[in-house]
């Protein structure tokens, strides 16, 4: 097999920063969850927090995985999309340097704004994200890579696709084209919100059954 993985999932560059105790109070923020949010939402939160000590990576849940994968030794490929902006560069360049294959090329990428993942950490070491996803909700089948998926021995399909009906087909997609080649399946839940209020279209995703699930439990 060329790949170890084949993951899809929303590309998103992760902005990181500390925020205190209160500030999920007096902004309206769930914490210890994923919430998808407006351009608009976001830009209010980052207006709130002090954005100078905070840092920029390549992020989304399966791009993550796909890169710790490599960097321990393993090869992966990644479908994503990307807008053709400065974050969408960043990403690429990030997938790039860690080694992962990719369906995208800069110059390939649609005008718009690239997704965006603003990160906030508390005290007590807890995460909390609010997500722009940008273009990333876009994502659709035709951004698959057959011949990527036939060449993998697992395909990892994001759990936050599901929020998006052409991310939904997409995974569902993937898993068709991953059980036709006999290619192992692997999704991940990814967050409990997901589960929550996603649950019918996470049914669909599993269907019959799937090789490895991936799940998490929210602090209580």
């Amino acid at each position: 097999m060329k790949y170890d993985v084949y993951g899809i999932g929303n590309a998103i560059v992760d902005i990181i920063t500390e925020v205190d105790h209160d500030f999920f109070t007096k902004n309206e923020v769930e914490k210890g969850v994923m919430t998808l949010v407006d351009e608009k939402r976001q830009l209010h939160l980052m207006k709130a927090i002090d954005m100078k000590r905070s840092k920029m990576s390549g992020g989304g849940s399966a791009g993550n995985t796909v890169v710790a994968l490599n960097q321990f030794g393993g090869k992966s490929f990644y479908s994503c999309l990307v807008a053709k902006d400065e974050l969408g560069e960043f990403f690429l360049k990030d997938l790039k340097r860690n080694g992962v294959d990719t369906n995208l090329t800069h110059d390939q990428c649609p005008e718009g704004h690239s997704g965006r993942c603003l990160v906030m950490t508390s005290p007590d070491a807890e995460r909390t994200m609010n997500t722009f996803l940008g273009v990333s909700s876009f994502l659709s089948p035709e951004h698959l890579d057959a011949d990527a998926i036939k060449n993998s021995s697992f395909v990892y399909l994001e759990g936050y696709l599901v929020a998006s009906p052409k991310g939904l087909e997409a995974l569902k997609e993937a898993k068709r084209i991953a059980e036709r080649h006999k290619v192992s399946t692997a999704l991940t839940f990814s967050d409990p919100s997901m589960v929550k209020y996603f649950s019918k279209q996470m049914e669909e995703v599993v269907g019959a059954s799937v090789d490895l699930l991936f799940a998490m439990k929210k602090k209580p």
